[in-house]
């Protein structure tokens, strides 16, 4: 790849990624629309990786807190707000996992498509839009039970189709769900960090078994460009997020959507 590329395809890793507005989408496009080359295995471990550590950073505090709660939950010291929050997230974690072990083959090989990314920018963006407008959003992370985490869950699955959004529609079940921005986003934010940790660690098995030559200029300007990226997007969109709501994220996607349309059929 050209440095350009480089930098273009690790900020938009990194802006995408937890926007909902699918980082999937958005690193197929150039490709098929610019007729840039794959970027590869090496620069894909890297981006995750840069992702993986804005996240985890930004919720460096919340994550140990977590984390030690959840230790003492598993050895029978006893059960608080920061250890169920833990297996809320395992909980949710569950059907993504077994969706894309079951179906990424049909994925890989059928859904990455531009009118498929483009049908699935529309329609999943209004879908965020009308859950963020309608019915009353009052419930915190207090209020979670197995069976709203549990569908939440099942949302974050569909996010394996291109131009779905991960945080998108983890936000839309959530909402859909009665719970407030913050809390829909927190939450989704959280969600993100085993799937990104088993997304890298699989691209990271493949490299390594592909033995590859890697540019290490390459991965080290995508780990930090992407990180450094995705850390500034977790900040300013939970800052805004109260603010601004969904709306702007629903008409660039529908913007993007019928541009792409307009492109398959023109």
């Amino acid at each position: 790849m050209l440095w350009y590329q480089i930098v273009f395809l690790a900020l938009i890793q990194g802006l995408t990624e937890f926007l909902p507005i699918s980082s999937s989408a958005h690193l197929i496009l150039p490709a098929q629309l610019l007729d840039w080359p794959d970027q590869g295995l090496a620069f894909d471990v890297a981006v995750h990786v840069g992702t993986l550590i804005a996240i985890v950073w930004y919720f460096r505090q919340d994550l140990w807190k977590i984390i030690c709660a959840w230790c003492r939950s598993v050895i029978g010291k006893g059960a608080c707000s920061e250890s169920q929050l833990a297996w809320w997230i395992v909980l949710a974690t569950i059907p993504a996992c077994v969706a894309g072990l079951v179906f990424v083959d049909i994925i890989e090989t059928y859904l990455r498509s531009i009118e498929v990314i483009a049908y699935t920018t529309i329609g999943f963006g209004v879908l965020l839009w009308l859950s963020d407008r309608y019915g009353r959003h009052l419930k915190t992370e207090q209020d979670f039970t197995w069976r709203s985490v549990l569908l939440i869950g099942v949302a974050q699955a569909l996010a394996l189709i291109p131009g779905t959004s991960r945080s998108g529609i983890t936000m839309t079940a959530a909402r859909s769900l009665g719970f407030t921005r913050q809390t829909a986003a927190r939450f989704s934010f959280l969600l993100s960090i085993p799937l990104i940790v088993a997304a890298g660690s699989l691209k990271l098995v493949e490299l390594l078994s592909s033995h590859v030559s890697v540019d290490w200029t390459s991965i080290t300007s995508g780990v930090v460009l992407s990180a450094v990226s995705a850390y500034l997007c977790i900040y300013l969109f939970l800052k805004w997020l109260n603010t601004i709501g969904f709306f702007p994220f629903f008409l660039y996607r529908l913007i993007i959507g019928l541009a792409l349309l307009l492109v398959v059929y023109a």
